[in-house]
């Protein structure tokens, strides 16, 4: 008797016979289907030598306490992982005993991530966010050697970063051409999520140059990536490097199937520039810009919405020398079309300094042709504290908003060239979660203009602080809007 019978007589039905069919008999169309998946264990065994892990270690003083006193909430939760798990987990490095109360340098982790050899003789490419403000760089190969690394480079704006080891006959990445990736393709990441080295994760192409705001379009992948990835490469089934893996998106601070790298071809541009100088040299031309809407297009006779909207020219700066005016439509830098307003500050940045070029430029309804010299971007500034006697320095916040706000000196002003604005001191909540930071200058909130706090405030009381608000702030050279969303 065998078992469909059994299960037809004990009367499950006919559902539960059509179940079993299912399971048993064969599916050649399937089985095909399953033999054509990728395996990725060729690529693995490939490509893993290629892939480190850092960590980065800082510099810090603190008292020492009395011997047997109750461990911290990290330690105790570290303990409970390492427990928990039975693999030891990143946590605090032990110390010997100290004399108690005198503060005592120590070295504490700062974090970890990944990185990939470009080079035999030792260059690592990682993200910038990974190897910032270390004191100490700690790289480990999949054979577990160690090497203390240096920094030879980070640019934040590109999130790319290069360090050195002191070894030889390092087996390097090969690069790929991100040209011919597609959206659907399989890839593959290799990194250190929570520590875990050499942990193989893949998924697909989600979408390509996809903007989020950043100096780079990303590529969007739906591969599994979570902290500790960060900084390792994304991989084609070439076996090839065509991004760095950099971000997710996330509610959670884990992974919700979507995933940014930086597009390698344009990491590369950046690492010759770190290996040679040390620094990214980027070109400017000294503008605030924003969107082409729809009804802006169709009222200066655009046939589409394109281009960057030039908002305001700096005095003084290659742009005004060039003719820019306020009001003007760039539609193409050189032959490189500018679809939308991100697209200006990435290829103008990608030209060197003192070089010339051609703006293409919407104005009264026809387009036409300046000659422009492109100027260097300084490095990213923003308003420094300075000291004020107590009777002069005013403050304003917006609980609702996280955000606090100081005047600016007139010399704050005159170093970044502004003629009015107010101070970030602090944003938490709804300002941080906006990308607000401290030193940002708000210029302008609900399209309205602010010189002082006094306005800042009047503006904002009026505001219905549930609703989502929109604020124009300076970051370096750059304006740009953000949205700040309160927490419902």
């Amino acid at each position: 008797m065998n078992s469909i019978t059994f299960l037809v007589r004990r009367g499950l039905g006919v559902g539960v016979v059509a179940l079993v069919l299912a399971l048993h008999v064969p599916a050649p169309q399937a089985w095909a289907q399953a033999r054509n998946l990728p395996d990725f264990t060729d690529l693995v065994e490939q490509v893993s030598p290629s892939v480190v892990n850092i960590r980065t270690l800082e510099k810090i003083q603190r008292n020492t306490e009395p011997e047997g006193q109750a461990q911290g909430p990290d330690e105790e939760m570290q303990d409970l992982l390492r427990r928990f798990f039975g693999i030891p987990m990143p946590g605090p490095r032990q110390q010997q005993p100290q004399r108690p109360g005198r503060p005592q340098p120590e070295d504490r982790q700062r974090g970890i991530g990944s990185g990939f050899i470009l080079t035999s003789d030792g260059f690592i490419m990682t993200n910038a966010h990974v190897v910032q403000g270390a004191d100490q760089v700690i790289v480990t190969l999949t054979d577990k050697r160690e090497f203390k690394a240096r920094i030879i480079g980070a640019d934040r704006r590109t999130d790319v970063a290069v360090v050195k080891i002191d070894a030889n006959g390092l087996p390097a990445v090969r690069i790929g051409d991100v040209g011919r990736l597609r959206a659907g393709q399989w890839v593959m990441a290799i990194g250190s999520p929570f520590g875990l080295d050499n942990t193989v994760t893949a998924g697909i192409v989600s979408a390509k140059q996809r903007d989020t705001g950043d100096y780079l379009p990303f590529i969007q992948t739906d591969v599994a990536i979570n902290p500790g990835n960060s900084g390792g490469p994304l991989i084609n089934m070439n076996g090839e490097v065509v991004g760095i893996n950099s971000q997710i998106y996330s509610r959670s601070g884990g992974f919700m199937g979507i995933s940014f790298a930086i597009p390698i071809d344009e990491a590369i541009r950046i690492s010759d520039q770190l290996r040679s100088n040390g620094r990214v040299m980027r070109g400017r031309i000294g503008v605030q810009i924003d969107q082409v809407s729809k009804e802006v297009a169709e009222s200066l006779g655009l046939s589409r919405a394109q281009g960057a909207l030039v908002r305001a020219v700096e005095p003084g700066g290659p742009a005004e020398k060039a003719g820019v005016e306020a009001g003007d439509i760039v539609l193409k830098v050189d032959n490189a079309l500018i679809e939308k307003a991100n697209d200006l500050p990435r290829q103008v940045g990608n030209l060197r300094p003192g070089a010339k070029a051609t703006l293409q430029v919407w104005r009264r309804g026809a387009a036409r042709d300046l000659s422009v010299t492109i100027g260097e971007f300084e490095p990213e500034k923003t308003a420094a504290r300075t000291p004020a006697p107590e009777e002069e320095k005013k403050a304003g916040s917006v609980r609702q908003w996280g955000l606090q706000v100081t005047e600016l000196s007139e010399a704050q002003r005159r170093e970044l060239k502004l003629k009015g604005g107010v101070r970030v001191e602090s944003a938490t909540e709804a300002a941080a979660r906006a990308g607000l930071r401290e030193g940002d200058v708000i210029t302008a909130i609900a399209n309205t203009e602010i010189s002082t706090v006094a306005e800042f405030e009047a503006v904002a009381n009026r505001m219905d602080k549930n609703r989502p608000v929109n604020v124009l702030f300076r970051r370096g050279e750059w304006a740009q809007y953000t949205l700040i969303r309160p927490a419902r």
